[in-house]
């Protein structure tokens, strides 16, 4: 059960909505509980309303013809979708899909609630624009990465950018984050560990030498 605090809490762009529309949109027919590992949406899929995400995070993935995955962006409670967005903005279908990297709970924003809150409540209007403002300089970054910088060096912003020292990933789950192949980023983590920049172990990475693979995240 989510109430009007927690939702507002994160949500602050909902306030003033009034209590009637706050009301309907806390009825529990629109609170979902998603396992970890389900897919929440999919390409050609009709977008069925706009997802308030309370915990847990969702990656958005685009799927190329060969099989390969490009992540594009994550969801975290506090934000939605763009995606989302756009298709119920274009009355267009999905064209990426999303999956929950961990278990979710989240509310659906109906169609018709969103689009008139989209007209009439400019807080909520100004959150929407604000997200796409904010994924649109994160996808045109990303298009920067993959277009001109080395695999090496992604690979390596990726492993620093966790900010840990012993990470729990798989080589596969790296080189879709990448839109790689696992046997190319395989090849690269085992150069990283010959010059002992980090240790690899079974779905674990020790990273040993934070300021080696800066350098090579650096390199021009």
């Amino acid at each position: 059960m989510i109430d009007r605090l927690q939702l507002l809490n994160l949500y602050p762009s909902l306030a003033g909505i009034g209590e009637s529309r706050l009301a309907a949109l806390l009825q529990p027919q629109g609170l979902m509980h998603i396992p970890a590992g389900t897919q929440v949406f999919a390409e050609q899929q009709p977008c069925r309303g706009f997802p308030l995400l309370v915990e847990g995070s969702i990656k958005v993935v685009k799927l190329a013809s060969s099989g390969r995955e490009l992540m594009l962006y994550r969801v975290l409670p506090g934000g939605s979708c763009i995606i989302s967005s756009s298709c119920l903005l274009g009355h267009t279908d999905y064209n990426a899909r999303g999956i929950a990297e961990t278990p979710l709970t989240l509310l659906a924003m109906p169609v018709p609630l969103f689009s008139s809150l989209m007209i009439e409540h400019a807080p909520f209007r100004d959150f929407v624009f604000h997200l796409f403002a904010d994924r649109i300089g994160e996808l045109m970054q990303l298009v920067e990465e993959v277009a001109f910088t080395r695999l090496d060096q992604r690979l390596a912003k990726l492993i620093l950018a966790r900010n840990e020292t012993q990470i729990h990933v798989t080589h596969q789950q790296l080189a879709d984050e990448l839109g790689s192949v696992r046997e190319i980023v395989s090849r690269l983590l085992k150069g990283f560990a010959a010059q002992e920049l980090l240790t690899l172990g079974r779905e674990q990475i020790v990273v040993g030498n934070r300021e080696g693979l800066q350098k090579i995240a650096n390199a021009v």
